[in-house]
């Protein structure tokens, strides 16, 4: 594979032709002078076999044609030029220069839209789930209800780790404007358990979605309110077990009231009588 068959004479780099790709479009261009720095470049050269052909593809001033695309050689570096770029635009993106680039892309709506419907089509940011390369692909962050999504534009070929699990916290903690300021609704269940962290560390104040944390409140509710309202139903179910029984108990003994009553007449008759005849010879 020559140098001359493997670029193209027509202007645009690399860069520019690597996320201009459909599948690419959460990427923004880092810069050339940024890739050269080798301070940037720590931690990254020795996880790969092709490290420095793949930075010439990267810086290479021209875009490759398409039958380079179908040199193995080619792919293999390309492969490794394209995880390479996106180490690099995972730090690139913590810059002042590339999180300004970042936030007038997500202002634009350039990575989607929350999927539920009470966040009105909130913008969200691209995240990682993981750092580590070929673990998952990238995702979105909604900042309204601060939970993790599936995104649903095209980003079958972006790996998680070329954002970090720390991009968007950092984002909104870089440009305080960004947080929605709106009140949330929550509507649906929540499968999954996110946790916003910086650089690995837990962010005072966030407690990860707050859908979770608004069914966790209500779970709350419930035990607090459960006993009281088993007390109370309790209480009525006595209440009117005791009218119950008071009536039945009334029931009962209406029969030998009535035969007292009998009986007593019954004395009280003859008696009765007797003054009378008393009476009348008197």
């Amino acid at each position: 594979m020559s140098e001359e068959s493997q670029y193209s004479e027509h202007p645009g780099g690399w860069i520019e032709w690597f996320c201009a790709h459909e599948d690419h479009q959460f990427l923004c261009e880092v810069d050339d002078d940024y890739i050269r720095d080798p301070f940037n470049q720590l931690g990254i050269k020795g996880r790969f076999t092709f490290y420095n052909e793949a930075v010439n593809m990267i810086l290479h001033p021209t875009s490759p044609e398409d039958q380079d695309l179908e040199d193995e050689r080619f792919l293999e570096v390309y492969q490794e030029a394209s995880d390479i770029y996106g180490l690099l635009h995972a730090r690139f993106i913590f810059t002042s220069k590339g999180s300004a680039i970042m936030r007038e892309r997500y202002l634009q709506g350039k990575f989607g839209h929350c999927p539920r419907i009470y966040c009105e089509k909130q913008n969200v940011i691209p995240i990682g789930l993981c750092e580590d390369l070929k673990t998952a692909r990238v995702k979105v962050f909604c900042p309204r209800c601060e939970e993790v999504y599936m995104p649903k534009k095209k980003c079958a070929d972006i790996d998680g780790a070329y954002f970090g699990k720390s991009f968007p916290q950092f984002l909104l903690m870089t440009y305080p404007d960004l947080h929605p300021k709106y009140q949330l609704l929550p509507d649906t269940q929540i499968k999954s358990n996110f946790e916003p962290t910086l650089f690995g560390f837990k962010i005072a104040g966030k407690q990860g979605s707050k859908i979770k944390r608004f069914e966790q409140q209500i779970q709350i509710n419930q035990i607090v309110t459960q006993p009281i309202i088993q007390s109370t139903e309790q209480n009525v179910l006595l209440q009117e077990q005791k009218q119950i029984s008071i009536q039945k108990s009334a029931q009962q003994q209406q029969p030998q009231l009535q035969q007292q009553q009998s009986t007593q007449e019954q004395i009280t008759e003859p008696n009765h009588k007797k003054k009378n005849k008393k009476k009348h010879k008197n």
